[in-house]
């Protein structure tokens, strides 16, 4: 993580320490909110009259504001134009106020990135574009974006990557740097968001040929259900032809099916074991059925499975994403 000294003094000039000033730039980049927990423990401090002064002077400023969460957590919004002109975009979305359910994202967001100071962060919208559209010249189309429309004498205004999660490089020294995008589930229990998270990127997707991808959550109840979906959205459709694979195995499983066995070779059957477990997922499972009984053309399928022309290295993990902890404190509570 870069953070530049120029950055640093200009939040400085506001009246805080230098240690202050790096722990508001990346709440102001990377996530607009923060609670106690997260200042203390990147400070180096337990709790005392030292840590009671920074939050008096960011009120007292009027830089933040505090929010009060169900769980009876405070929690700080970072929302002051003055702060987030310091470091240049003063129209970050943070500054809005939001619900609770994007609030608890962005503390999290907050959490992976303290917890991993070590990565080189794509930290804003201009930065995506300009390395996707600019260095790797991959078309404005093709990355997530979102339309705002204006007023009636207001051009409607496109936004990309509105969703903020992490995105960075392990290794950017390396010869050739591979993205790590992320995303973050929620406590609720469908994965919708995921999964439409994921058609969101897949045209970018389309356009790479290695990244990763880290999908974080608190518990590890989702894991195995969003390897599942990624396999199925994302890594089978950047394969060259899975269609012509897919109606191969229907077909194989059809005759099984309906007891046509002798119609079945040998190299059939492996294939069709093979294939059991790489188009496994509920979604295969509602076109086999469908196609099966002719509710659905298998143009229509095709047409939702287009190969890719290049060939693709996708890179899944799960990972649980704990709340920021450093290895000791370095500072006593104040007498």
């Amino acid at each position: 993580m870069k953070i530049l000294p120029v950055q640093v003094t200009a939040i400085e000039s506001l009246g805080y320490t230098e240690k202050e000033a790096r722990f508001l730039y990346l709440v102001a980049t990377h996530s607009g909110y923060f609670v106690p927990r997260q200042f203390l423990a990147f400070a180096g401090l337990r709790r005392g009259r030292r840590m009671t002064y920074f939050w008096t002077k960011t009120q007292s400023k009027k830089h933040t504001r505090i929010r009060q969460m169900p769980n009876h957590e405070t929690v700080y919004h970072l929302f002051s134009r003055k702060v987030y002109r310091q470091i240049g975009p003063e129209n970050l979305l943070q500054r809005r106020r939001h619900e609770i359910e994007y609030i608890e994202a962005r503390i999290a967001v907050l959490d992976f990135v303290l917890e991993n100071p070590g990565f080189s962060y794509l930290e804003t919208e201009a930065q995506k574009v300009a390395y996707f559209n600019g260095e790797l010249t991959v078309g404005l189309q093709h990355l997530s974006s979102r339309t705002y429309q204006g007023g009636r004498i207001v051009e409607p205004t496109v936004r990309y990557f509105v969703d903020r999660f992490p995105m960075f490089f392990q290794d950017e020294n390396s010869t050739a740097p591979v993205v790590t995008f992320t995303f973050i589930q929620g406590p609720e229990a469908s994965l919708a968001a995921f999964v439409h998270h994921l058609h969101d990127y897949l045209p970018l997707f389309r356009k790479l040929r290695e990244f990763r991808f880290l999908y974080l959550a608190r518990l590890d109840t989702h894991f195995a259900r969003a390897r599942q979906l990624f396999h199925s959205l994302v890594t089978i459709p950047l394969e060259p032809n899975p269609s012509d694979d897919l109606f191969r195995y229907f077909a194989i499983r059809k005759a099984w099916d309906q007891r046509q066995y002798a119609s079945l070779s040998e190299d059939d059957l492996i294939y069709r074991n093979l294939a059991q477990e790489r188009f496994s997922s509920q979604r295969f499972e509602q076109f086999y059925h469908a196609w099966k009984v002719g509710r659905v053309a298998e143009s229509h399928i095709r047409h939702q499975l287009t190969g890719s022309e290049i060939p693709h290295l996708a890179h899944f993990e799960t990972q649980i994403l704990k709340p920021y902890s450093p290895p000791q404190e370095v500072e006593e509570a104040d007498p």
